[in-house]
């Protein structure tokens, strides 16, 4: 009763306010209305808000009971293709043979990701093989990257079991051989970026250690720093020819190089030439020494000569390293570098003659068990004129057998044994 007496309070107020604008003297006061109509009013009210309410909820349900029978329709065939495309051999297998056209969808994912890996393989070969900048390797990885991405969602499994895709719905053929090509390339590339990775790495750090050395140098006091950082400077230098040509990098240091070398020459000056003149120098004794310990007390085997010839190559080399411009030191290693190739080419013939005599002596050996197995028991049968020839022949070999080799005193006990059986046999 207290909210119908409130709701009537206000409903009288609302119609006792005059309309702005108006005269009131003109409207007629309006007949108040009885507490029974007010109260009749209000439940016709609440009746008619009830039965909007269960209208709307009426409509709302029918609605979505529709949605939810579309849903159903459209869910059940989209569950059956999704079941059929899962990558498993027990499913996919019977749809092969049976509803192929359920994995269209497999074809369609085939096709798209095997044609974005050619295009971007094809991309990061050409960005990777033919690089002018560290810029073009860092996207020709990332192309690179994604060629891997795209041949990782190819269905293998769906390719062994049905390699031909050709049908009258859907006309494409993937080839297999060509994603097993797809991949090696994919395997090269990934080693030729190691590669360029490497030698890029390289190249900063000895560039790096070479300004390092220059500064040093520059910044030195005494003797020993400014020899510590010569030798800093010219490792960094020889570390950056060592960077292989084939690479990016390796190409920039060559055009680097010769810049560098000019600028030590000019730092450094002619103290730089000469302690590497006698580093030199140094070296090649030291290999000609070892050289020439090794040759002692010969005869050798052929492993052993090429070992020897190998330290006086060594020693070659370093002394071919000096060039004429080098005018200290240079006269000297001229002399040591004709000694050395005497020695050498004497090492080549010792080595050639112990291989001849080897040779020889293993040929004669066969000969002497062929003639042993061939001598029959009996002396009757034996035909001398054969045994002779043979003898003749294992002689022959045996002379072969230069003296001053590992095999000589082998050779000659066995050619004084074949000697006097040939006088037996005459």
């Amino acid at each position: 009763m207290a909210f119908l007496h409130k709701f009537t309070k206000k409903l009288l107020s609302n119609n006792s306010q005059n309309i702005s604008g108006i005269n009131p003297s003109v409207i007629k006061p309006a007949k108040p209305k009885t507490l029974a109509e007010l109260e009749q009013e209000i439940v016709s009210m609440q009746v008619s808000n009830t039965s909007h309410q269960k209208r709307h909820s009426k409509a709302k349900g029918g609605m979505g009971s529709k949605l939810i029978w579309i849903a159903i329709l459209i869910g059940i065939p989209a569950s059956v293709v999704w079941l059929a495309n899962l990558p498993y051999p027990m499913i996919r297998r019977p749809v092969v043979q049976n509803a192929p056209f359920l994995l269209l969808p497999s074809y369609m994912s085939m096709e798209q990701h095997y044609r974005q890996a050619l295009a971007s393989i094809e991309q990061a070969e050409y960005l990777i093989e033919k690089p002018t900048s560290a810029a073009d390797l860092a996207l020709g990885e990332q192309q690179l990257q994604q060629t891997k991405t795209h041949l990782d969602k190819l269905p293998i499994g769906l390719v062994n079991d049905w390699p031909e895709y050709k049908y009258w719905w859907y006309d494409w053929r993937f080839s297999v051989y060509g994603l097993n090509v797809a991949r090696s390339k994919v395997g090269q590339l990934e080693a030729k970026v190691f590669q360029e990775k490497n030698a890029q790495t390289l190249l900063t750090d000895n560039s790096q250690a070479l300004l390092n050395a220059k500064q040093q140098y520059q910044q030195a006091t005494t003797v020993t720093d400014k020899k510590s950082a010569i030798a800093a400077w010219r490792s960094a230098l020889d570390k950056l020819e060592e960077i292989p040509g084939q690479t990016l990098a390796g190409k920039t240091a060559q055009n680097q190089l010769d810049a560098y070398k000019r600028d030590f020459k000019e730092v450094v000056g002619l103290a730089a030439g000469n302690e590497r003149v006698s580093a030199l120098i140094t070296a090649a004794q030291q290999f000609s020494w070892q050289a020439a310990k090794a040759g002692q007390n010969p005869p050798h085997t052929v492993a052993e000569w090429e070992q020897i010839e190998n330290l006086w190559s060594e020693a070659i080399n370093r002394l071919k390293q000096i060039s004429a411009e080098d005018v200290v030191g240079y006269a000297q290693a001229q002399k040591l570098l004709a000694i050395y190739e005497t020695n050498l080419g004497q090492v080549k013939v010792r080595r050639q003659a112990e291989a001849y005599s080897v040779r020889a002596l293993a040929t004669a050996q066969r000969e002497i068990e062929s003639l042993v197995a061939s001598i029959p028991t009996d002396s009757q049968n034996l035909n001398r004129n054969r045994v002779i020839g043979q003898l003749h022949s294992i002689i022959n070999q045996l002379e072969k057998v230069e003296k001053g080799t590992t095999v000589y005193l082998k050779a000659q006990e066995l050619l004084l044994s074949a000697n006097n059986k040939f006088k037996q046999l005459q």
